[in-house]
């Protein structure tokens, strides 16, 4: 028996006596990010001993999302589950096989709650999808009630711009003839913006440093706040956070060659001014923010062809 083959896929659902919104809370969507799957535990736990009641609608979790990648302890099994996110007919690798699984659970729910963290240093933060529009991209129409779940969930800085952001890069991709499959917008489709096209919410929490041992509990607390936020639990609704960042991306610059390096240990939401020097090429060519601004995802260890980092700019979106 092959290692995939010994593994399985697990949900658990709580449904309240009232009727109500359905969520769905995802942790482990990358292998080495654990908080959500400790915190999602924490809290099943409450609901199993009866220290926490769910009154109405229902909350599904998935404790590990992506168990190959999981049992590994590592970021991706086969590739990368939070791009490409679709169901196949064919799988070739085990992510197609969990997106076969995991996409009908998706639309079987109305609001989506991924937690994540991220591998540099730096405060959590909550991904926001797009605002109102019609357009071909990601047209969205409930940006508002996205907005005020993002608002509850304890942390203070809203990130948007992610798919836009990734187009461009596709198309910089396909203007330099990369023919691989990042240079397809879908590959840039996870979880979030998939519930987004079924008509749901969604909501990416980047709850800290994988390894921070406070990230476990901002994952914890953004469920508990969302229970209330959604009225699935009968306790006060938490109040919107009030000093607030809002940022959003407006460039994403890959890593081409195993050689490229950055000139400093950045972490995420790093300030960087005009013409300052972010990192250098293989051949030593220089890579200089445009504008004043913070660096986002930072990945020294990205592999070539892939995100090396994202740039974002103020924005009055929150």
């Amino acid at each position: 028996m092959s290692e995939s083959e010994s593994l399985y896929f697990q949900s658990l659902s709580f449904t309240g006596l009232a009727p109500g919104p359905r969520l769905i809370v995802l942790g482990a969507v990358h292998g080495n990010e654990t908080c959500g799957t400790q915190a999602i535990r924490r809290v099943i736990g409450e609901i199993e001993s009866a220290q926490l009641g769910i009154h109405a609608g229902s909350v599904t979790f998935v404790p590990v999302t992506n168990p190959l990648a999981y049992a590994r302890h590592q970021r991706m099994g086969d590739r990368n589950l939070n791009r490409n996110l679709v169901p196949t007919r064919v799988p070739v690798d085990f992510e197609d096989r969990i997106a076969n699984w995991l996409c009908p659970l998706l639309t079987q729910h109305d609001v989506l709650l991924d937690l994540h963290s991220f591998h540099t240093a730096g405060e959590p933060f909550v991904m926001l999808g797009p605002e109102d529009n019609s357009g071909s991209l990601e047209p969205f129409a409930r940006a508002a009630e996205e907005t005020a779940l993002a608002q509850c969930l304890g942390v203070h800085r809203f990130v948007d711009g992610w798919l836009d952001t990734y187009a461009a890069g596709v198309a910089r991709r396909l203007a330099a003839g990369v023919s691989a499959r990042e240079a397809d917008v879908q590959y840039g489709v996870g979880t979030t913006e998939f519930m987004r096209a079924q008509g749901g919410i969604a909501l990416t929490l980047e709850c800290g440093q994988h390894d921070d041992p406070a990230a476990p509990d901002v994952a914890y607390r953004a469920i508990h706040n969302a229970l209330a936020h959604l009225r699935l639990t009968p306790v006060p609704v938490p109040s919107a956070v009030t000093d607030t960042e809002a940022l959003r991306l407006y460039q994403v610059t890959d890593r081409n060659h195993a050689d490229d390096r950055f000139v400093r240990d950045w972490a995420s939401f790093d300030h960087v001014r005009a013409g300052e020097i972010i990192g250098t090429r293989h051949d030593g060519a220089p890579l200089v923010a445009d504008r004043d601004g913070h660096i986002v995802f930072p990945n020294p260890n990205a592999l070539p062809g892939q995100e090396w980092f994202y740039l974002a700019r103020r924005s009055m979106r929150v």
